[in-house]
């Protein structure tokens, strides 16, 4: 090809074209981002994105939420940075999320009337409520959304005075923890004891008994009657032994308390070391179990069943698995197997679910439906099991149907995976070795081979 001016010239403009063309396209491609978003996280555990919980709690909310961050302007700690970075996410989901950082060093009237403790506390605001937030964190700035969300505030009142679980002790055979998960998701939790009351308090959302170890009075039985006519919601956590004079309320719902103790080896397939161990993996459709996937694992629980019932809606929530059984013989002593005649086989209910519509003069106060729970084992939420298996899930899932909350069911809280990488002493040398010498010394080898061939050309 031979090259003259008029070559040169059309090589120029078109140079020249390709440039234009390649600034067009870098400058359209900025315009875009300034509109548009997209981004990704290839971490592992997700840790730079938000849970699936919390994008679900998010879409929940459905107005404006203001968060006030108490954080100094130092660039030696950039808890400025961090905030910014961690609201953003929630921010990518739900945009009217507004931050506004306060500096604490200028404005101490300001830090002493919303009682700031420390450097880098957030307070969240959602219609009129407020909720600090001491050590920002997405577990702790979900949950402390979800108990903004909470229309009223609910109350979980407990049954005392007959030896029943304390919800305050860290005993384990206790409540305690439970009781501090609720209170974390804005639950207030109180006790009643039924000897000092005339009648249990109106404005209680779920009444809980808790495994009682004496016999109730009859007047206290004929205030528990009273607050279930009334369409009041409860849950009944019962065990392999006696009633204690709560037969009546157990006729009142229809549930009958099967003698016995439940025998499932299952557990013992799952590393458990007892036999009355009952092992929960499928669930009915119900809102109390929705997206829940976990098994759960009562230990020492009671078989339930239930009469016909007007009125009432009963679900079977909790069931063992079909080679379980009914135990009528002693735990202690001898071999425990099945006997065929004596024995009752499985599947057995340990949890029913019950719901009724409450007439108009009701609905008023408590709501247009009565929910209550009967479990015939009290073991799984107590201190020492409340972490085993879903347990803890199932829990907060069963209080939130209780207290009609059934928006903040399946909201777990999300655990981060370890992302730790372990090596051996070996494994360690081997890859040291191979960075700092056997990959430098084949380049090296292989640049020397290439630049000597082309000299012998």
């Amino acid at each position: 090809m031979k090259v003259n001016r008029r070559f040169r010239r059309r090589v120029r403009l078109q140079n020249t074209a390709t440039v234009i063309l390649f600034l067009v396209v870098i400058g359209l491609l900025a315009w875009l981002s300034t509109r548009y978003h997209w981004q990704t996280d290839w971490t592992a555990s997700g840790r730079n994105t938000l849970s699936i919980a919390s994008v679900e709690l998010l879409q929940q909310l459905d107005s404006p939420v203001r968060i006030d961050a108490f954080a100094r302007n130092n660039e030696l700690t950039p808890v400025r940075k961090a905030i910014a970075e961690l609201i953003g996410r929630y921010q990518h989901h739900k945009p009217d999320i507004e931050l506004r950082f306060i500096n604490p060093d200028s404005a101490p009237d300001q830090v002493r009337d919303a009682g700031i403790m420390v450097d880098g506390e957030l307070i969240l605001h959602y219609q009129g409520r407020k909720e600090h937030v001491q050590q920002p964190g997405e577990q702790q700035i979900t949950n402390a959304l979800q108990r903004l969300l909470r229309s009223t505030g609910h109350r979980i009142v407990f049954v005392t005075g007959h030896g029943e679980r304390s919800p305050s002790s860290r005993q384990a055979q206790d409540l305690g923890a439970w009781a501090q998960q609720l209170q974390n998701k804005g639950l207030a939790v109180e006790t009643v004891n039924l000897a000092d009351v005339a009648a249990i308090p109106e404005n209680s959302t779920v009444l809980v008994i808790a495994s009682p170890g004496s016999n109730y009075l009859p007047g206290e039985i004929k205030l528990l009657q009273n607050y279930i006519e009334q369409g009041g919601n409860l849950l009944w956590l019962a065990e392999p032994d006696q009633l204690f004079g709560l037969e009546p309320l157990a006729d009142q719902l229809g549930i009958l308390f099967r003698p016995g103790t439940i025998v499932d080896p299952t557990g013992q397939t799952l590393g458990l070391d007892n036999a009355a161990f009952a092992v929960v993996a499928a669930y009915p459709r119900h809102a109390v179990t929705a997206n829940f996937n976990n098994i759960t694992i009562f230990p020492i629980a009671r078989a339930l069943d239930l009469e016909s019932l007007e009125g009432w809606q009963a679900t079977p929530l909790l069931e063992t698995v079909a080679r379980s059984w009914l135990e009528t013989g002693s735990l202690v002593s001898g071999t425990v197997q099945f006997d065929q005649g004596e024995d009752l086989g499985g599947p057995l209910t340990i949890g029913y679910a019950l719901n009724r519509p409450l007439p108009d003069e009701v609905a008023e106060e408590r709501g247009t439906e009565q929910r209550i729970m009967v479990i015939g084992d009290g073991d799984f939420l107590s201190n020492g099991f409340l972490g085993s298996a879903g347990n803890l899930d199932l829990a907060m899932n069963i209080i939130n149907w209780l207290s009609r909350d059934e928006a903040l069911i399946s909201i777990p809280v999300r655990v981060v995976g370890d992302a730790r990488l372990e090596l051996s002493p070996l494994a360690g040398k081997v890859i040291g070795l191979g960075f700092l010498v056997v990959i430098p010394l084949f380049l090296v080898i292989s640049g020397t081979t290439i630049w000597w061939r082309r000299k012998r050309r």
